[in-house]
């Protein structure tokens, strides 16, 4: 027998040692030590068609998607593995590498397979034998999938919606072919959902929850229960890995928030750059900007204890930043201009005076007069249910933050004696969850629609146009 057939029969029966369970596989070839419910999982992917996996946040569902992966690829001659998520972050800057930091822990997987930006193959057979990322943002993304050994990964799986599944499924008639759904349970809607409810029987189904491993901080479980409370959604979904069950006085369902922040929207060129500024001072609360074009966020920038010189500095060249950056001749800045926001607003507008700069300073006061007085209380609740329309609509895309999720996610609402809806006013909110809104706040403002006498200079760039919010 020559080396190199001695080599290739090694490999089979290696290959063939790992095929019925996986969990030797993660322990002998990638050097890992798998928790209780990861060792659950990799049995059930082997032994099950479909399995989906809900959880709190940070329990190690990447690792345990990258595992199978290479196990599924290793173990299968001419595998095809497509994975998918509901962003190209997801997919690209968080499971792709984390295949690649187990890839190359193993120096025989290393020498078998290729990995790439988008793709990892079989160094032999790279066009039959391979794992794809693909986002879940259009079905045909998912569709021309047909192999005897085909396993399907879907990251963050709540929030991809029915259409790719059903493009998935028109794949799944083979003996070898498999679904393997994770993700925390934001939404109470789709497949993924329907999965541990309607179409339970045909799925192993796992639920983890974050206070069940050692992987996530102990602390951060706490901190989400003392602020928010055990039956809250934040805590259901981002530590006990249950379905939200939206309180009914709550305004903005964390469905809806999760789902925004796991979208991927374009930037709109055409549009205009607006920044939304919460001020705070030397306090515990944070100042916060957040800059967006059209129905996209750009970020958010948070600080704590600083004066307001120093405040409207950071704001003005964060502006200025985004502007050159995005080729934008004029901006708007949105202060919540009570309090001190008033002594930043000021500031601003006598730099931008001196410097000549084509940006707009747009004083809000969140209990001011709504546009719509028959229908809303005060301004700020008009800007927030303004922002669920945008949410229910689909149009827009929030930065990835818990406490941002968490602060657009409690806050609640009432009907006044004239009909209106009042937002919970931020002292009642702050007694309650012993937390100010800072950054709810700031992405209501750089969202805000606001009326405003527009500068001589910028109104000329605009062609007159008197109404932001777009």
């Amino acid at each position: 027998m020559t080396k190199h057939n001695k080599n290739i029969d090694e490999l089979a029966r290696s290959m063939r040692q790992y095929i019925a369970d996986p969990v030797p596989f993660v322990q002998n070839v990638l050097k890992a030590q798998p928790d209780k419910w990861q060792i659950e999982c990799l049995r059930a992917i082997a032994n099950h068609p479909r399995v989906a996996v809900r959880s709190g946040h940070g329990v190690g569902k990447t690792a345990l998607e990258s595992w199978a992966i290479l196990w599924f690829m290793f173990t299968r001659p001419f595998p095809k593995v497509p994975c998918t998520a509901p962003t190209q972050q997801q997919l690209l800057d968080i499971l792709w590498p984390e295949i690649s930091k187990w890839l190359k822990r193993s120096e025989l997987l290393d020498g078998l397979f290729d990995w790439q930006k988008t793709k990892v193959q079989n160094r032999i057979h790279p066009e039959r034998w391979f794992a794809t990322a693909r986002t879940a943002s259009k079905p045909e993304n998912m569709a021309g999938f047909h192999e005897e050994h085909l396993l399907f990964v879907i990251d963050e799986a709540s929030g991809v919606m029915d259409p790719i599944y059903e493009t998935i499924e028109g794949a799944l008639t083979t003996k070898d072919a498999k679904l393997l759904l994770c993700g925390n349970p934001t939404q109470n809607i789709g497949t993924f959902k329907r999965a541990f409810h309607e179409d339970r029987d045909l799925y192993y189904t796992i639920k983890v929850n974050c206070m069940d491993t050692d992987r996530v901080a102990s602390a951060y479980c706490q901190r989400l229960i003392r602020q928010y409370g055990m039956d809250s959604d934040v805590v259901r979904v981002r530590v006990l890995g249950e379905f939200p069950k939206s309180e009914p006085d709550g305004l903005i369902p964390l469905e809806l928030v999760e789902a925004a922040m796991m979208r991927d929207l374009d930037i709109d060129y055409n549009s205009m750059l607006h920044v939304g500024a919460d001020i705070a001072r030397f306090g515990d609360d944070e100042t916060i900007f957040v800059p967006r074009i059209a129905g996209k966020t750009l970020g958010l920038f948070h600080y704590t204890k600083q004066d307001t010189t120093t405040t409207a500095g950071k704001l003005l060249n964060i502006t200025k930043n985004f502007m050159r950056d995005y080729h934008k001749p004029y901006a708007t800045i949105r202060i919540d201009d009570d309090g001190v926001g008033g002594g930043v607003t000021d500031m601003l507008r006598e730099t931008i005076r001196e410097q000549r700069l084509n940006i707009d300073v747009i004083a809000c006061h969140n209990g001011g007069s709504p546009i719509d007085k028959e229908h809303y209380a005060n301004w700020a609740t008009e800007q927030w249910c303004n922002l669920k329309q945008r949410l229910l609509d689909e149009d827009i895309e929030i930065p990835n933050d818990d406490e941002l999720s968490a602060q657009l996610s409690t806050r609640k609402y009432s009907i006044d004696r004239r009909g209106r809806i009042i937002l919970e006013d931020k002292k009642t909110y702050k007694k309650r969850i012993r937390r100010s809104p800072d950054r709810a706040d700031a992405l209501i403002l750089a969202f805000a629609k606001v009326r405003n006498n527009i500068d001589p200079n910028i109104a000329a760039l605009l062609g007159g146009a008197k109404l932001y919010g777009n």
